[in-house]
């Protein structure tokens, strides 16, 4: 008999028996958690549309509301407790953290290599959250297997290859481990079973303005950062390729094995393309694998106009390109791309985990792309980029990039007209390097304080414009040269009306210095 309330037959000792109601307590509450839980959902989604993506890309109101870290973690109260908080209680939650967070869709977010908000690749993201599956076997993610083999066929198609392999991964400095790692096995096919111990000294070749990753996977990967040999850059921070050949030299010497060159498309500071014909003319004389980080710049190749900035990308072995940035595909979007057609990706890291991977499934399980990851659990980072290619185009994407570099170049014009700026090299790229040089400076290049002075006008322009909400840009030294800002233009939000604004700010937060 089937009681509703779950009625429980209690055997009482005199042998008589009596049904008891013993309502299911915790599942009653369960039920009603999970209403609550939905009308929160919906709730909280109005206040994110209304903090976040209203007033946050409102030029009126601040790119973020600076608060000392102490007086933060009183504001937002982070304690963890035994009992849950109330309605109420969470949606202030939800209201503090976006009050409280940094604006990055803001159009005067200038501070890093992504910025801006595109409404269909956030589609994408929230979709992918929703749906909360792992990217490694057709059953479990049958349409994103089939979804991000497109994109990644196009995006090579993009570089110059009719053919090859690849994978999204964790940001761009995974990406570059995972060519790094390729590439030794590649070489060195017995590392990935006899380890280390099986290969002689290896060196890899990278720029002085390359990114960090590449020391860090030299660790990680057990080569050891002693053996990443940083070759010099000219004034403009493009790697000088006679010096490649110097230090590939040099490594031979101390009986290293040359066998990775990385190059840049695009660097962090400078915004640089290294000389790509040179490199891989240099990388095959010397059987070398060469590997070229686009994370930054890998995007021009949306642009007819622009894409001879990577003349040459289709000659490498591999490529990281991070939609993310200049595309604006969100957080998180990075691929690793690689020319190869015998599988080397997953010769490399194949586990073959018969829980997973089983060779006798009803489908076509060269579709199963998980052993080709060295994570399991692998998010979906293919939609926000597919959807938004789909709302947009290829031609939409390219009207995107060429914009970027046309309010680079306008910024840089009107640079030059006001003589409290002092521009660290003319650039090819929508990194706009410079020094602010207040009143008090001028004309006292000559002083010996002069250099020690100059590098303590950016920080505190920094931070007066953080604590005044109006904008966020970076800084840093770099190479000899004391602080300088490095502004970077590429959310589709922005007008030469922004560019003006940033050189009047920069101007007002610094002319009592």
């Amino acid at each position: 008999m089937y009681f509703p309330f779950s009625l429980r037959l209690i055997h009482f000792t005199s042998g008589m028996k009596r049904l008891l109601y013993l309502p299911k307590i915790e599942l009653f509450h369960f039920k009603n958690k999970q209403s609550d839980g939905k009308l929160f959902l919906t709730e909280a989604f109005n206040v994110i549309m209304e903090e976040i993506l209203h007033k946050g890309t409102d030029l009126k109101e601040k790119v973020c509301e600076w608060k000392d870290p102490d007086q933060l973690r009183a504001l937002l109260d982070l304690d963890l407790r035994e009992h849950g908080e109330s309605h109420e209680q969470l949606l202030q939650r939800v209201r503090d953290v976006a009050r409280y967070s940094v604006k990055t869709c803001h159009p005067r977010f200038f501070n890093q290599l992504f910025a801006g908000v595109d409404y269909h690749a956030l589609t994408g993201r929230l979709l992918t959250e929703t749906l909360n599956t792992s990217q490694y076997t057709y059953e479990v993610a049958p349409v994103f297997v089939l979804m991000e083999e497109e994109v990644l066929r196009q995006l090579r198609s993009l570089v110059g290859w009719s053919e090859g392999d690849g994978i999204f991964c964790p940001g761009g400095s995974v990406s570059n481990m995972y060519a790094m790692n390729i590439a030794r096995y590649w070489a060195f096919p017995q590392v990935k079973t006899q380890g280390l111990w099986a290969t002689p000294r290896m060196a890899i070749f990278t720029s002085q303005q390359s990114h960090y990753s590449m020391k860090k996977a030299a660790t990680f990967l057990g080569i050891g950062t002693d053996n990443v040999f940083i070759v010099q850059v000219d004034e403009s921070g493009s790697m000088i390729p006679e010096d490649l050949e110097a230090k590939i030299v040099q490594a031979k010497s101390k009986d290293a094995v040359p066998f990775f060159v990385n190059a840049t498309a695009g660097t962090t500071v400078q915004g640089a393309f290294d000389p790509l014909n040179h490199i891989a003319d240099i990388s095959e004389r010397n059987g070398m694998w060469m590997h070229i980080d686009a994370a930054w710049g890998g995007s021009v190749l949306f642009s007819k106009k622009h894409k001879h900035l990577v003349a040459g990308i289709e000659r490498a072995n591999s490529v990281t390109w991070n939609p993310h940035k200049m595309l604006l595909a969100g957080l998180q979007c990075s691929v690793i791309l690689f020319r190869d057609t015998t599988n080397l990706l997953m010769h490399c890291h194949s586990a073959n985990a018969t829980y997973l991977f089983q060779q006798d499934k009803f489908y076509d399980t060269s579709l199963d792309t998980g052993d080709k990851s060295i994570q399991c659990g692998r998010k979906v980072d293919c939609l926000k980029l597919w959807l938004m290619w789909k709302a947009i185009g290829t031609h939409g994407l390219s009207e995107r990039v060429d914009k970027t570099f046309a309010l680079a170049r306008y910024l840089v014009e009107e640079m030059e007209k006001r003589e409290n700026f002092k521009l660290v090299c003319k650039g090819h790229f929508v990194n706009v390097c410079f020094w602010f040089i207040p009143p008090s400076l001028k004309g006292k290049e000559n002083s010996p304080d002069y250099q020690e002075r100059l590098s303590k006008v950016a920080p505190v322009i920094k931070e007066r414009m953080m604590k005044r909400g109006t904008m966020m840009v970076g800084y840093q030294p770099m190479d000899g040269r004391v602080n300088f800002f490095r502004m970077v233009v590429l959310s589709p939000q922005l007008t030469t009306k922004d560019m003006d604004f940033f050189l009047d700010e920069i101007e007002k937060l610094g002319k009592d210095l």
